[in-house]
């Protein structure tokens, strides 16, 4: 079994699960970034990367690129929604590559997707705070016991402002409390 090692090791099944799970979100929101912009394949790219990674693929620089061109593409986009949509497929290939470290800032590369995906459910329905929760209950649902092991090797989601880090900090408070 590869391991990859830092502060705690992760092995290489593990950041399987957490790929596999980003891209569940990933997935959830990838229409709407499709709607609006037919011709970019940028966060296809990433999600279909990562689902290789995701389902025994080696890793490989395909992850890190489509990882890399589903980020330009959000920044590229138009509205918030999009711009969520193609940062959260990013964040699917980037997955692979989820560094055992214990900072805060590596749990957005675990749980950022399923927020970003509540926060477009949201958005979508008028800014309605409850859509999000919903959504965000429904990514807790998801999350496997492997999951949530490998996130509470890390300390707790970074706090923030803006809604999309409240929705990861709801997320990542009740995966925690369900070990």
């Amino acid at each position: 079994m590869t391991t990859v090692s830092g502060d705690f090791e992760l092995t290489m099944d593990e950041l399987r699960v957490v790929a596999r799970y980003v891209v569940e979100s990933a997935e959830e929101v990838l229409p709407v970034f499709q709607a609006a912009n037919p011709g970019d394949l940028r966060p296809r790219a990433a999600i279909d990367a990562a689902r290789e990674f995701a389902n025994g693929v080696r890793r490989s620089k395909l992850q890190r690129i489509t990882s890399l061109d589903a980020h330009r593409a959000a920044k590229e986009a138009a509205t918030e929604t999009e711009r969520l949509a193609a940062r959260a497929a990013g964040d699917a290939a980037s997955a692979a590559y989820l560094h055992p470290i214990a900072k805060a800032t590596q749990v957005g590369h675990i749980l950022r997707a399923a927020a970003s995906a509540a926060l477009v459910g949201e958005l979508n329905a008028g800014g309605d705070f409850t859509v999000g929760l919903k959504l965000i209950e429904q990514a807790r649902q998801r999350a496997t016991p492997v999951l949530i092991d490998v996130l509470n090797r890390y300390p707790l989601a970074p706090t923030g402002k803006s809604r999309a880090a409240q929705l990861m900090t709801i997320l990542d408070t009740s995966l925690r409390a369900s070990r």
